[in-house]
């Protein structure tokens, strides 16, 4: 690191370190140094002239080596940020992606304002899609259930943390938890990854089981068409998240277990990203 440890000279290093590994090493830089030194970034662009001490320095470079290590932002920092909510995420869950906003706005459209329904989410991570319907629609009640208990604490944790209640945690596998009740949508971002997909590279700091879903990535999403129809009251909705190029086979997964209306939404990229389908 550049001597003195001047704020302006020591984000200019890290940005240039970082270069390698983010598309965004500047902000990690600004991030990562306005947690060291527990001031808000903007403290960095008034005072780029303040010097490090050695216990500031020491905990920068660390996080520096974490990040530069390939390990995400979020984690570092304990934090993401998700339609507008403060999310707390570690590597027991997934870190939310913008993308994943897509599925919480169709989700937001099939629910009326005022609306007191029943709403299940699968698979549900941090909680992010499922507390982010909660923030907006106050009156339903939210049931999310996840395999794994470190996950669901996580959620826990975030609808404590945001002050939203009337949401009940469940554990175990996708709809099992839940067998014999009745939902008016069911919301899921399951793993949708092929086991040796190159892109699994990129995220191997995260979850795995929340990501690979079998030598096609299908094995979660045939579970849910199958078994989603029997928990949605008469003219339920379900909604999907997959990939990119998996659209028109979750539309087949769907009609072979009698699912109408299946339509596919592009997310903000212009990529096939979320399915929804009915229940006659």
């Amino acid at each position: 690191m550049t001597d003195p440890l001047r704020i302006d000279a020591v984000l200019d290093d890290a940005a240039r370190r970082l270069e390698s590994v983010s598309d965004s090493a500047r902000l990690d830089a600004e991030l990562l140094l306005a947690r060291a030194i527990d001031m808000p970034r903007s403290y960095l662009f008034a005072h780029p002239e303040d010097v490090l001490d050695e216990l500031a320095a020491g905990r920068f470079e660390q996080a520096l080596g974490r990040r530069l290590d390939g390990e995400p932002m979020a984690y570092i920092t304990g934090s993401r940020e998700f339609w507008s909510l403060d999310l707390m995420v570690t590597p027991a869950t997934l870190v939310p992606r913008p993308e994943t906003e897509l599925l919480v706005d169709l989700a937001l459209r099939e629910i009326p304002r005022g609306a007191d329904w029943q709403v299940l989410d699968l698979g549900t991570g941090s909680g992010a899609i499922a507390l982010a319907i909660a923030r907006e629609r106050s009156l339903c009640r939210l049931t999310v259930t996840d395999i794994s208990a470190d996950a669901l604490a996580v959620a826990e944790q975030n609808a404590r943390q945001l002050e939203i209640p009337d949401v009940e945690f469940l554990t175990g596998d996708w709809t099992e938890p839940v067998a014999g009740r009745t939902f008016n949508v069911i919301v899921s971002n399951p793993p949708y990854v092929r086991a040796g997909d190159t892109a699994l590279d990129a995220l191997r700091r995260e979850p795995q089981a929340a990501l690979v879903a079998g030598d096609d990535g299908l094995d979660a999403i045939r579970i849910l068409a199958r078994d989603c129809g029997s928990l949605l009251a008469r003219k339920g909705v379900l909604l999907i998240e997959h990939g990119a190029e998996q659209q028109d086979v979750v539309g087949s997964l769907l009609h072979e277990h009698d699912w109408s209306g299946i339509t596919c939404h592009k997310d903000y990229g212009g990529l096939p990203r979320v399915t929804v389908a009915r229940r006659d």
